[in-house]
């Protein structure tokens, strides 16, 4: 995979981010929406591919993005096909934060550095370039206002700004009301975006079906109904070192 090319997560990010603030919009499920889209640019990259609500990987050489090849990497590792649902609602393990300070070395946003409480380092990121942004929103703008259907990377990025809740952000008000409808329509035009963002919907209204227990032991009792499940290891991108003795604080 060339790096003339935005990836999915890049573009959600940067829509996300507050020109003025410096901080992310909808930071819980933005994280749900980076692992989505992580999962699109890999189908994209033909690496993977949906196999009803699972995903399977397909090629497993190198896309050359390191965090893509990353993710790419543990599914190969399951073996078998994982559920969408699964994958995205796994600890994600500083993946937001991977993508800013990408951003940063790339020169698309500069970090500013500040304090909250006048004690603990914050860091707040601007867009060094808004023209960028601008022009991810304009492919959304121009596939809601023409009706035409868009091209596959747009309709999986406009899928995954409703699931996460970026309609508000993007389109404010009662006057974005229509626009945030049509935002939500274009989840059909693409098949993995569209099974994406429902996982990434799934995963926040808690509706993942939970994994099916065996049969207990003789002698043991079965779990009863509010038993949770033991937790399944940890996915996603691994946690980047901390800087510094105290942990640093970053907006959401």
């Amino acid at each position: 995979m060339g790096r003339s090319r935005r990836t999915l997560p890049e573009e959600l990010l940067l829509l996300a981010l507050d020109p003025t603030t410096g901080t992310t919009a909808q930071p819980q499920s933005l994280d749900l929406g980076l692992a989505g889209a992580q999962l699109v640019e890999l189908a994209l990259a033909g690496r993977i591919a949906p196999d009803g609500d699972r995903i399977a990987v397909v090629a497993p050489r190198p896309t050359g993005d390191p965090t893509l090849d990353c993710a790419l990497e543990l599914l190969r590792r399951r073996g078998a096909p994982v559920r969408a649902v699964n994958w995205i609602g796994g600890p994600r393990l500083g993946l937001r934060q991977t993508y800013l300070s990408h951003l940063e070395r790339c020169g698309m946003v500069h970090a500013v550095e500040g304090q909250m409480c006048g004690v603990l380092p914050t860091t707040r990121y601007q867009a060094t370039d808004t023209a960028i942004s601008r022009e991810i929103k304009a492919r959304l703008d121009s596939a809601i206002r023409t009706g035409v259907p868009p091209d596959p990377r747009t309709a999986a990025l406009a899928a995954l700004a409703h699931a996460v809740g970026l309609g508000k952000h993007l389109y404010p008000g009662n006057e974005g009301r229509s626009s945030r409808s049509r935002l939500r329509d274009l989840i059909r035009h693409d098949p993995m975006g569209g099974l994406v963002a429902h996982a990434v919907m799934d995963v926040q209204n808690g509706a993942a079906a939970q994994p099916r227990r065996s049969p207990a032991p003789a002698g043991r009792p079965a779990p009863g109904p509010g038993a949770r499940p033991a937790p399944e290891p940890a996915r996603g991108v691994p946690a980047q070192p901390s800087h510094g003795s105290m942990a640093r604080a970053v907006a959401h």
